[in-house]
């Protein structure tokens, strides 16, 4: 077999600047026997880590499953934002949930990062750690109304220390007229990974890496099967922590849709640009912060900054120049950030965008005894990530958690908002199944350049073809396990990407996330 284009590491072709700077990561073993926990935890990013982490702090025996190493999925390949200013702002959560149920998210997300912070001190997690501001700007269209609009929403549902400023009046980056959200946070997401892993470990739980769930089973005897046949029985429940549910084939899928969003580490002179989080108002909108990199060893010196700037997000599947996509986001940055010296890192990752704007933590609407799933991030990772281990940790103690009705993976949000944002990404479902009928991105293989891939007509069917650089072919069938519908070649990350549901594949067709859970099939 070839030698794949996707680092066994990672869920993509690029490097994010977390991987590029950060110590060898905790390896662990496959699960090669049947054995009992009292909770089994699919996936080792931040969410599945977290959930463990709480549980076994409470003597739960906990065994986490990951396909790939820690965090190979999603969590490796964020801009590691600790942020209550939600992105869909809470203007828009008011008309959705209530001012209540606003004031709830807020206080999840903020309640997240308090988490967060408490775990780095109790297990003494060196991962950079640090609260600072972040502001809220205008783009060159914005209105002065977007601005005080969402002031008095913040300040209706607590964080009246929010305030608006005429210019932020910072270091490297002139921001206009802007809100000041105090007592924001960020991190180094590998480092704390890293700790978090070695911190479960001592506290009795076991992680086992490169071991595929291919089954899930609910019930009063809930159990996982491996790819490779080994059973697993949870005594208190299992939880989906694989950034999409696979276990559930349908229902979840029309209630969020999956976006690639891309992101830019530019190097600057240590200082040059003031330590805080950015966000516009622009759709798509654009995040920034920065990154402290050491020269030599452990502790030394800072020898230079990264800007992390992110933004441009698309559909999944749906843009066929994601080099585009990133010169866009580096003209942006040049403009406003005249600091940057050169582009060190480019990277994209995939997040799952509920059609009502908050994610999903909970008993699983399908399978609700004794499986839980954790989902639909809609930007906000980390926080999510925390917060939602933190609702389905209560819940599989018994306890109550003031957030759970808000994050239910089973709610109905019937708000023209929602009710507009659920057809019309179902829409777009629909409308990709139309290109079982049409013919492919190319007639022939020859039309293919080495190193990347095309979808080909054969007959009834379509083939998914991949020439590596050495010019030779590989096909595998370009129908996506999950509902069928045709992958594209995505030339960044040199994966198949499934425009209707978020599932990737690797050239070769193997499978790097869900909700799709077995490789392209073949040809």
């Amino acid at each position: 077999m070839a030698k794949l284009p996707n680092p066994a590491r990672t869920s993509g072709a690029t490097t994010s600047s977390w991987f590029g700077t950060a110590p060898a990561l905790p390896t662990f073993e496959p699960l090669r026997e049947n054995t009992t926990a009292d909770v089994v935890i699919v996936g080792a990013g931040i969410a599945g880590l977290t959930t463990a982490y709480l549980l076994s702090k409470k003597g739960r025996q906990v065994l986490v499953l990951e396909d790939g190493d820690i965090a190979s999925g999603e969590s490796g390949r964020t801009t590691a934002h600790l942020s209550y200013a939600l992105d869909d702002r809470y203007t828009t959560l008011e008309g959705l949930f209530g001012q209540e149920g606003a004031r709830l998210a807020g206080e999840s997300h903020a309640a997240a990062i308090d988490k967060i912070e408490q775990i780095v001190l109790e297990e003494k997690i060196d991962c950079d750690f640090t609260r600072l501001d972040g502001y809220l700007f205008l783009p060159a269209n914005g209105k002065h109304k977007e601005l005080t609009e969402e002031l008095d929403a913040a300040h209706r549902v607590g964080f009246t220390d929010v305030e608006w400023l005429p210019s932020a009046g910072l270091v490297g980056f002139e921001t206009g007229e802007c809100l000041r959200w105090p007592n924001q946070g960020q991190f180094h997401i590998l480092k704390y990974l890293s700790g978090l892993a070695q911190a479960i470990v001592r506290l009795g739980g076991r992680i086992c890496t490169h071991t595929h769930v291919s089954e899930v089973h609910g019930g009063g005897t809930a159990r996982v099967v491996t790819e490779d046949g080994a059973e697993v029985k949870a005594r208190r429940g299992i939880v989906i922590a694989s950034n999409t549910p696979f276990n559930d084939r349908v229902v979840m899928h029309t209630k969020q849709a999956p976006y690639r969003t891309y992101v830019i580490g530019a190097r600057i002179p240590k200082g040059s640009v003031s330590k805080a989080l950015f966000w516009d108002t622009a759709d798509p909108y654009h995040y920034v912060r920065t990154q402290e990199v050491q020269a030599g060893p452990r502790g030394g010196q800072v020898d230079y900054d990264l800007l992390i700037v992110g933004g441009e997000d698309h559909k999944t599947g749906q843009h066929d120049d994601p080099d585009a996509r990133l010169r866009c986001l580096e003209e942006w940055a040049r403009e406003r950030f005249p600091s940057i010296k050169t582009i060190e890192y480019r990277w994209s990752g995939q997040v799952m965008e509920p059609v009502d704007c908050l994610g999903y933590a909970g008993r699983n609407p399908l399978d609700s005894d004794n499986v839980y799933i954790i989902t639909g991030d809609s930007g906000h990772g980390m926080t999510h990530g925390t917060l939602g281990p933190m609702i389905v940790a209560d819940l599989i103690e018994g306890r109550e958690n003031p957030w759970a009705k808000l994050y239910d993976p089973g709610r109905v949000t019937v708000k023209p908002e929602s009710t507009k944002e659920f057809l019309i990404e179902n829409a777009n479902v629909a409308m990709e199944y139309t290109e079982l009928l049409t013919g492919g991105d190319v007639k022939s293989a020859d039309e293919i350049p080495a190193g990347h891939g095309a979808v080909l007509r054969r007959g009834l069917t379509k083939v998914a073809v991949y020439k590596d650089e050495q010019g030779e072919t590989h096909e595998c069938s370009a129908i996506c396990p999950h509902l069928g519908c045709v992958v594209h070649w995505n030339g960044l990350e040199k994966s198949w990407d499934c425009p209707c549901h978020g599932s990737r594949f690797t050239a070769l067709g193997e499978l790097l996330s869900g909700p799709a859970n077995t490789g392209l099939g073949e040809a």
